[in-house]
This record gives structure tokens, sequence and C-alpha cells, in this order.
């Protein structure tokens, strides 16, 4: 049997892996235990009882975490001529057409959310390959291919994140920093909570949400209890 180290046992002393949450009291114990020297980001797991390869039980979609994300978030707007505008005046910080698809094409990837006008969807579908492994492809149905680009990079800016249901059939998401009031990491959560659980498929039979757990980068996962999330 591996010997605990001292953090281990500091963590133990506070959070039990076994025990059933409040979202309050599995924050509240994350906050105590021991950190790293960087502001963690608090991570929500899902484990859903969905089968990941049902096109119809398929689970995505985006949602605004009243509290933000606590990430400072590098916006790419791909986009031609007047549109660019609205987007820099937004605040996005790369802009442009076939010179940033080209750019990304030969292995640039300093930004965390690409967005895009319509009228670019051609030439950014042969940045599939690249984009796509990583989350990063610009879709309709997320709100990042827009003609109104301007909201679309303050909303990225503000907290708005995206999430999908992975071939594991586990949904992942961040939902603040460790550094944040307990009361506004608990808003973000039950926010996030709320939308996945309202995005259950029609073709979806039996129990949506089997678990939850939290847990910041570094630390322990700690299972929620469901039946004080209301998704039982």
């Amino acid at each position: 049997m591996a010997k605990l180290t001292k953090k281990r046992k500091e963590i133990q002393k506070i959070a039990d892996i076994e025990k059933a949450y409040s979202v309050q009291d599995a924050i509240s114990a994350l906050k105590k235990i021991p950190h790293p020297k960087f502001d963690e980001t608090v991570e929500l797991a899902f484990n859903m009882g969905i089968d990941p390869k049902q096109s119809d039980q398929m689970v995505r979609g985006t949602l605004m975490l009243p509290n933000g994300t606590g990430k400072a978030v590098k916006v790419l707007v791909l986009c031609k001529g007047e549109a660019a505008g609205a987007a820099k005046e937004a605040g996005a910080e790369y802009v442009g057409g076939d010179d940033l698809v080209a750019k990304i094409s030969s292995g640039w990837m300093d930004f965390d959310v690409v967005i895009s006008s319509p009228d670019m969807m051609r030439d950014v579908g042969k940045l599939g390959k690249v984009l796509g492994p990583r989350g990063l492809m610009p879709n309709p149905k997320t709100g990042t291919v827009t003609n109104d680009l301007g909201r679309a990079v303050k909303e990225a800016k503000a907290g708005k994140v995206e999430f999908k249901l992975d071939k594991q059939g586990n949904i992942n998401i961040g939902v603040g920093k460790i550094s944040f009031e307990e009361k506004a990491i608990c808003e973000n959560i039950d926010t996030v909570v709320g939308t996945v659980n309202k995005a259950r498929p029609q073709a979806a039979k039996g129990i949506f949400i089997k678990k939850i757990f939290v847990s910041t980068t570094m630390g322990p996962g700690l299972k929620l209890d469901l039946s004080k999330l209301g998704t039982t």
C-alpha cells in the first residue's frame, strides 16, 4: 500500500471521498484543503445515464455562468470586411480572415474561443481537424457562427461556456476559480446543473444524471448529493 504524503493526510482530514455532499459543504471543504500556488479551476464532472453512441441522445449546449469563469479568455474572430470592426470593438484579441486561417493551419493556437461569421465557414471548414479535437470549431448551435459578432465576443468574455457529452458518457465543465467566494461558486454550479438537467434528450430513458463530482484542478473529487440538486 502506497504511503500517504503529508498533503494527502491533510486532505483526508477535511474531505471524505465516500460522502455525498451538498454543494455548499463540498465547496467549503475544497476551500479548506491545501492548494498549490496557482488559482485552481473548480470543475464539475457529470456521469450521465445515456448512451453517447446514440445520436438522438447527444447532450450539448451553452450557458452563461452568473459569476464568470475567472479566466481571461482570448477570443479569435474569423470574418470579412466591415464585420471586423464590431468584433474588435467588443474586445476580440484577434480578428481576420484568410490570414488567420493560414496561421492556424500552420499550428498557431494562442486563443481560447473561435467565433466565425457565416460567410467564412467554407474556409473555416478546412480547420476542422485542427480545431475539432480541441473543442474550438465554430458551430451555429453554440452561437459561435453568427452575424452578431460583437454580442458573441462579449458573451465569450463574460463567461459563456459550452458543455458536451464525451465518448465515455461524461460531461466536464469548469465553473470558476477556487479564489471565488463560496456563494459565487455555488451559484455557478446551480446554473450548470440546472442547464444540463434541462438538456435531457427526449430519447433518454431512465436515470439521466447518475453522479456529479466537484473538484479543483489538483484536488480530490467530492460526490454531490443529487437529491439536493433537483436532478432526481
